[in-house]
């Protein structure tokens, strides 16, 4: 069977007998992959022409119910992406991880983009920056979508996740994609594919999927593109010093396989609980993927006088880990992905062992439970010992990407920091202790060289996820060899994929450019209260200019009263002359309460709720006798899409708010945001 490419809006097959990918557990063939013939070009063209503009006329909340929609469709298929996963070797455990971890990726972009961005085309960020003495001259930060196309090029040993964490931020931030799995598991992701183009979900070249080699894909890209590596740190270096990357500036971000490490706490005692996890943890990302995981635990840091312990409990935990068939019951470890990945690491481990020495398996006669011994691509559970680790340079430097591990002795806590430092850049890394102290010193010694440090203890073992476990609304890369990018990170991901201008102008002329009111511009008066309309008809720079309020002894009494708020400053004449208010002051939350009395509509209306607020700065203190006033001026709207037929169509609007006194100075400043109905469906 020839693996299809989906180029150019249909699916292809190269046109030459191309590279045979075999089942992992028995070594039938699975079918043929090449990308020999394709044009290239009508690719980029076709992302470029056709995907790029429809992605960028939706907004980004269409875009993130398209991904919550795809993800739900995903979900629903996701026995027949079981089903095929096995024949990489993984075992339920290790797809569950690559398909519903992936999915629930595009659940998690899905939700934050309809919470955090606008419904609009463009991101406005930041505050408005003045840049003149009057104020008519300011400055905002947009971001737009690239109007080019996302290449995401993936490691073999997550198929569905290493696809759908890339192009989630990416489809989201209004850009296409061009998706090249390895070609070792890449039935699995071209699987995937098909079940999102039939989806009908995105609009056509949002997503063309190369099956096979890039060919000259590299030269065809321009400033408006960017490309995202996943893999070995060397394949990762020649892509990244392709001449027409660096001859165009396009942004790379590579996430490069690392020598992570799990660090033990030299206050951890043997049968403690903290002991009980690092062994586990261990363990068990060493045979998670058979441990093809660019985060697996490839340095194991512990006290010297631990050494011994956390050997022997190693070791006996690593013998209970029955190899095989993932199929067959019990199973707790399957074959890595292919023949040519056994070669690799095997060599690797005999690398290792020129200064390691071999404590647990290293054998190549090792029992199996189902599969293929000769054809599959079976590895045995594998433990090294470095006893002078930074002595050594192997162990930090030649990565053998299986179920492998060196256990290597520390002498001090400076010395665990050294050894960490030794990997030069990891994604990843777990430090095991219950003395926070400890975990202080090893997080910010370690840090420098890390993407990601994981603490665990006692206290937050039951919910955490674990050493290995990349999360969508964190950072997920790492310095030096681990690549120096970034990916995931919630928005940040997202605002990869845009370009950030900054621009200048009149304060009304940014506000009419960002749908979001910029101060200094200008005000929209109407005799109707803006709280008498609804979502549809309010404009952006509609202001409110409210009576005047003097605040009277009586008012500071009363709500201190209410609110049980009896601080100093608001009651004790002598202690409040002596503080920094020189007089007794008005509470604060009465300034704004007052304010919300002074703008308020209180008839029934198309305002449903107060929504919350923001940003709330006090800027000058209220005295007895000082006059409020108030401007409310709306600031930004966002439309809500609706829940059901049932609910009532709405939109947040945001509010200016600014409470002046009578010297026209600004006492109090912030955000409201109110819930307003739409009349339209």
């Amino acid at each position: 069977m020839k693996l299809n490419s989906y180029i150019n809006g249909q699916w292809i097959a190269g046109n030459d007998s191309g590279t045979e990918v075999f089942n992992a557990v028995n070594g039938e063939s699975v079918c043929t992959v090449s990308s020999s013939g394709i044009d290239f070009n009508d690719a980029v063209r076709f992302a470029r022409e056709k995907g790029g503009p429809a992605l960028r006329k939706l907004t980004f909340h269409e875009r993130a119910n398209a991904l919550k929609e795809i993800a739900k469709r995903l979900m629903a298929k996701k026995e027949e992406f079981y089903r095929v996963s096995a024949w990489t070797g993984a075992t339920r455990t290790d797809s569950w991880i690559d398909i519903e971890g992936g999915i629930g990726t595009l659940f998690t972009y899905a939700s934050l983009v309809r919470r955090e961005l606008p419904n609009e085309t463009f991101l406005v960020e930041d505050d408005a920056q003045r840049l003149s003495a009057e104020g008519s001259f300011i400055g905002r930060h947009i971001l737009v979508p690239k109007e080019g196309v996302a290449v995401h090029i993936n490691a073999f040993n997550f198929p569905c996740w290493g696809m759908l964490e890339k192009i989630a931020p990416s489809l989201a931030a209004g850009m296409p994609v061009i998706v090249k799995p390895a070609t070792a598991s890449a039935y699995l992701t071209e699987a995937m594919v098909r079940e999102i183009v039939d989806s009908g979900l995105l609009p056509e070249g949002a997503i063309q999927l190369i099956s096979g080699s890039v060919g000259n894909l590299l030269d065809l890209l321009n400033e408006q593109d960017v490309v995202t590596f996943t893999g070995s740190a060397s394949t990762g270096q020649k892509l990244r010093t392709h001449p027409n990357i660096v001859a165009n500036s396009i942004p790379f971000t590579m996430e490069a396989d690392s020598l992570n490490c799990s660090i033990l706490g030299a206050t951890v005692e043997p049968g403690s609980p903290e002991f009980d996890l690092y062994v586990k943890e261990v363990a068990r990302e060493m045979t998670v993927k058979a441990g093809q995981k660019c985060t697996a635990i490839r340095r194991a840091i512990v006290p010297r006088n631990r050494v011994e312990a956390v050997a022997e409990a190693l070791k006996a935990r690593l013998s209970k880990t029955t190899i095989g068939d993932p199929a067959i019951d019990g199973v707790r470890m399957g074959p890595l992905v292919g023949r040519s990945q056994v070669d690799d690491v095997w060599n690797r481990v005999e690398q290792l062992r020129q200064e390691c020495e071999l404590i647990h398996g290293g054998n190549r006669d090792f029992a199996i439970n189902g599969g293929d011994a000769e054809k599959g691509a079976f590895f045995p559970t594998t433990l090294l010992y470095a006893d002078q680790p930074l002595a050594s340079e192997l162990p930090h430097s030649v990565e053998a990407f299986g179920p492998v591990s060196t256990l290597m002795a520390y002498d001090d806590i400076d010395q665990a920091i050294a050894i960490a430092k030794r990997g030069k850049g990891s994604l990843a890394g777990s430090i095991v202790t219950a003395d926070n102290r400890e975990a202080r010193d090893l997080v910010l010694g370690c840090a420098s060289y890390h993407g990601r440090l994981l603490v665990l203890n006692a206290d937050c073992a039951k919910e955490s996820t674990g050493h290995g476990s990349p999360l969508p609304t964190l950072v997920h890369g790492g310095p030096g060899r681990a690549g120096g990018g970034e990916e995931l990170g919630g928005l940040r991901a997202v605002k990869h994929y845009m370009q950030r201008t900054a621009i200048q102008g009149h304060p009304t002329t940014l506000t009419a450019i960002t749908n979001e009111f910029n101060p200094g511009s200008e005000q929209i008066k109407d005799p109707v209260h803006p709280f008498r309309k609804h979502f549809e008809d309010l404009q952006i720079g509609e202001t409110l200019i409210t009576h005047r309020r003097t605040v009277t002894e009586a008012d500071i009494v009363n709500f201190g009263c209410l609110s049980g708020d009896h601080f100093y400053a608001h009651f004790d004449e002598i202690a409040a002359k002596d503080s920094l208010f020189g007089k007794r002051v008005a509470h604060g939350y009465f300034v704004i309460s007052a304010a919300a009395g002074m703008f308020v509509e209180p008839s029934p209306g198309p305002v449903l709720a107060n929504y919350g607020m923001e940003n709330l700065r006090f800027v000058e203190p209220v005295g007895i006798g000082d006059t409020i006033q108030v401007r409310l001026t709306c600031k930004q709207k966002i439309k809500k899409d609706r829940r059901s037929e049932e609910e009532q169509p709405n939109g947040v609007v945001v509010w200016d708010v600014e409470v002046r006194n009578q010297h026209d100075k600004p006492v109090a400043l912030y955000n409201i945001l109110t819930l307003v109905a739409r009349k339209e469906d």
